[in-house]
């Protein structure tokens, strides 16, 4: 005999896709509108500081990088992947995150929090938004050498 399960989503385990995707480039935000009338909004720098590619967040907290220098960035492309997440490329040429919806809401639940945050970091560094201030110097990536196994 077959046996079958099914599984009932409740409807705040059910992943919110938006219904429609703006990017405003003159004030240089991307906003998600929802089927239940909800937005969220969110400046292109924010989101590029908050890519959740390995290469800004590491592999742990421990290893995550502090971006600097990211206030002129802007999105310079936008791909969805699958129905599930969004590629963003940034004209800083970081393209390697992928924005899954789950995210998209975490984000704009902690939106504040992770902003004041993001400006603390870069207060107690000694570091700035502006991508020429020559404080940045030593949190800019090193230019990556290849290895011979890699």
């Amino acid at each position: 005999m077959e046996r079958r399960s099914t599984m009932v989503l409740r409807e705040e385990d059910r992943m919110k896709v938006p219904v429609e995707i703006l990017l405003h480039s003159e004030r240089r935000t991307l906003e998600l509108v929802y089927e239940d009338g909800v937005r969220a909004e969110f400046t292109h720098e924010f989101l590029r500081v908050n890519s959740p590619s390995a290469e800004v967040q590491g592999h742990s907290p421990e290893e995550a990088q502090l971006q600097v220098g990211k206030r002129d960035v802007a999105i310079a492309s936008i791909e969805p992947i699958g129905n599930y997440a969004l590629k963003i490329g940034f004209t800083d040429g970081h393209d390697t995150g992928l924005f899954s919806w789950d995210y998209f809401e975490e984000l704009a639940r902690t939106k504040d929090v992770r902003w004041e945050t993001y400006l603390k970091d870069l207060a107690e560094a000694g570091a700035s938004r502006d991508p020429n201030d020559p404080a940045n110097k030593p949190f800019e990536p090193k230019p990556r050498t290849r290895c011979g196994g890699h």
